[in-house]
């Protein structure tokens, strides 16, 4: 049978910023092969595929492959996902569970739109000077500002002073790659009424540049709250097309809102004989 497929701008109000995911709602699993192939033609950062679980804790069970590889947590896509079934799909309840590599995600309607992943708390680890990988310099680009801090969890971070350091990166893809992490978050304090701003890097895994990247605030929401003070916050990722995400720290659970509008409604031929 033909496989829907939508494409959603998450993280966004508007078509055309945020980051665009691709969604695909399965009846059952079709080969992995299969998947990674759809993903690298659709050529977006994340595709999410998706099978119901009937009689299970979870309503759905969810996945996410980029161009190249499947990841284990994928926050824009699973916005993307949610979005999908609520006003795609018909989906009846205020609250999606998900399976996923990274356990249960949950996902929250709020009253005007907003939804709310439920994450796991990624807090990243300052790295000795003898951690560091050396060609941190080169991959940040020629004339990049000088790092206040290198930290890791799944991703490196790298801290500047400003948001005009991180607006100002031209990052080496081929020294990104070397470095050994998933991505490079690099992030900074943000303007007035922005709490931090961060771009992402993730040339390994086919994605030079993430538009807005959900997964990667596990890790930024517990590091500038512990900074700030604060457990509440509002941040932006300053790619291209920008997104904003509204964050809340609980635990060792961070909350990550945004709004989503689907740009895409389509269908997949009969993939079974190709």
């Amino acid at each position: 049978m033909p496989i829907p497929i939508y494409q959603v701008d998450a993280f966004a109000r508007r078509a055309f910023a945020g980051n665009p995911a691709a969604v695909c709602p399965l009846d059952a699993w079709p080969p992995d092969a299969l998947m990674q192939q759809i993903a690298a033609e659709n050529n977006l950062a994340e595709t999410a595929f998706y099978v119901p679980l009937a009689g299970q804790e979870a309503d759905f069970h969810l996945r996410w492959f980029t161009p190249t590889f499947e990841i284990d947590l994928c926050g824009h896509a699973t916005l993307a996902t949610a979005h999908v079934l609520w006003n795609e799909r018909g989906f009846a309840k205020d609250e999606i569970v998900f399976q996923s590599q990274s356990g249960p995600l949950r996902v929250r309607r709020e009253a005007d739109g907003r939804l709310t992943l439920d994450f796991p708390s990624r807090p990243p680890r300052p790295l000795a000077p003898d951690e560091v990988p050396a060609v941190l310099t080169q991959s940040l680009g020629p004339g990049a500002a000088a790092p206040l801090a290198v930290l890791a969890s799944r991703d490196l971070v790298v801290e500047f002073a400003t948001a005009e350091d991180v607006l100002a990166l031209q990052p080496d893809f081929g020294a990104l790659v070397a470095l050994g992490y998933i991505g490079l978050i690099a992030t900074a304090p943000g303007p007035d009424g922005v709490d931090f701003v961060s771009r992402f890097f993730a040339p390994e895994v086919g994605v030079p540049e993430d538009p807005v990247t959900g997964s990667a605030h596990s890790t930024l929401i517990p590091f500038w709250a512990a900074k700030l003070g604060k457990t509440e916050l509002f941040a932006r990722q300053e790619s291209a097309r920008g997104g904003e995400l509204w964050c809340r720290l609980r635990g060792d659970r961070v909350d990550i809102g945004g709004y989503a509008v689907t740009y895409l409604v389509g269908a997949l031929p009969n993939l079974a004989g190709l």
